[in-house]
């Protein structure tokens, strides 16, 4: 008795998780965007690069930033160096990048940008920073794109992720699948609903006068997400910028693929046990602190969606009627709708963005399988206390005229 009340309390809990995203993500589907009038005023940007040892990529993003179809003295790029034992410094500074060498103790990035940040408080011309991993490189109209996001009034800003070594293998193309995925069903769906949106890493912007009133202060391994969280209980729209967009370099190897989701599932564990009970009382002023409460407990979702098949079949073990042929010819079908659902989602996204199928199809039929290795990954950085950040080596060399 008390198992099947755990059991159908978990399906409860799992499917109402489940159905608030697919709600959530309806705007998509009937909603368009808003031309609003704003003005027109040119923003000065501080273009932000975290970098280690990016010898073989940071050259690439400089040049095409250097590109990009915003006023020259406008924007300026600073690439920070954290422990650098390569070229990096010597191939930004010969592309006219600007160097800051972290000084402090550095464990993830956003210790890095914290002391940036310290360092250009006195500056009065920067109006915002935009950040930018060393692996990316950017579209020439993205600086015109937050720049328009800000004349809307917005402080922070998430641009569109795409990928730039997108024919390596599945893997790369799984990735890519999920921030398409991410973008339109998350982030854009919340736009169009007046919500807020969410930050993934790189290609964001950060108003100056917010972070000097604020402060940047993270503490997790995932310091986007946690940022986004932090605006939320702050009450702070976060805009999305399809338009503004960034070309990253994905994990090949499945072994750092899976360093770098365990990284991921911790941070969020973490935001979860530092925000959770803050995020739930902001409900009431901010509905998107539901989304940040729910996004931070992904990794228990899942971890309990586990558990609820577990207890199934325990339950229909109990019952006989596990190995029973409508049992079977059930569990097939569902395997198969929820194959397909997946696979679906995967095309309408590749559709959208006007992507080829063909390019992407590895990447389209084993994504469901990228998903389900979350599960074991999940489970550990439930049990292990302490995961620490692993850099991740980027070697994938492609320049802004390449991918135009």
């Amino acid at each position: 008795m008390i198992l099947k009340i755990i059991y159908y309390s978990l399906i409860v809990i799992t499917n109402i998780y489940g159905l608030y995203f697919i709600i959530t993500a309806i705007p998509v589907f009937i909603k368009k965007e808003k031309n609003i009038k704003h003005p027109d005023k040119l923003h000065y940007f501080e273009i932000l690069i975290p970098a280690r040892n990016e010898e073989q990529v940071i050259g690439n993003l400089i040049n095409s930033l250097k590109k990009l179809d915003y006023d020259k003295t406008k924007y300026e790029i600073t690439v920070i160096l954290n422990n650098t034992q390569d070229k990096t410094k010597d191939i930004s500074l010969s592309q006219g990048a600007n160097i800051i060498e972290c000084q402090n103790k550095i464990t993830c990035k956003g210790d890095a940008l914290k002391e940036t940040f310290g360092i250009f408080k006195d500056r009065q011309d920067i109006d915002a920073y935009i950040i930018i991993d060393a692996d990316n490189i950017v579209d020439a109209s993205f600086l015109t794109h937050m720049n328009n996001s800000l004349n809307k009034g917005y402080q922070v800003a998430q641009g569109f992720r795409d990928i730039k070594n997108l024919n390596t293998n599945w893997i790369s193309s799984s990735y890519a699948l999920y921030y398409y995925i991410q973008n339109l069903f998350f982030n854009k769906s919340r736009i169009l609903n007046n919500s807020s949106s969410s930050i993934n890493g790189t290609g964001f912007m950060i108003k100056k006068d917010l972070i000097d009133s604020e402060g940047f202060n993270t503490k997790t391994l995932t310091e986007d997400i946690e940022f986004a969280g932090l605006c939320s209980l702050n009450n702070i729209k976060i805009d999305y910028v399809s338009e503004a967009i960034t070309y990253d370099e994905q994990p090949t190897n499945f072994k750092v693929s899976w360093n770098q989701r365990k990284r991921w599932s911790k941070g969020a564990l973490e935001c979860f046990k530092i925000y959770s009970s803050k995020l739930l009382t902001n409900i009431k002023n901010n509905k998107s602190s539901l989304d940040m409460f729910l996004l931070y407990s992904s990794p228990i979702i899942q971890v309990l969606t586990v558990i609820t098949f577990i207890l199934s079949l325990i339950i229909n073990f109990q019952n006989k009627t596990l190995l029973t042929t409508q049992n079977m010819i059930l569990m097939i079908l569902l395997t198969i709708i929820a194959y397909l659902a997946q696979i679906s989602i995967c095309l309408y996204v590749i559709i959208l963005n006007k992507k080829s199928i063909k390019k992407y199809l590895s990447g389209i039929l084993l994504f469901p399988i990228f998903l389900l290795t979350w599960i074991p990954i999940n489970i550990i950085i439930l049990i292990k206390k302490n995961i620490k950040w692993q850099s991740i080596p980027h070697t994938h060399t492609v320049s802004i005229d390449e991918i135009n």
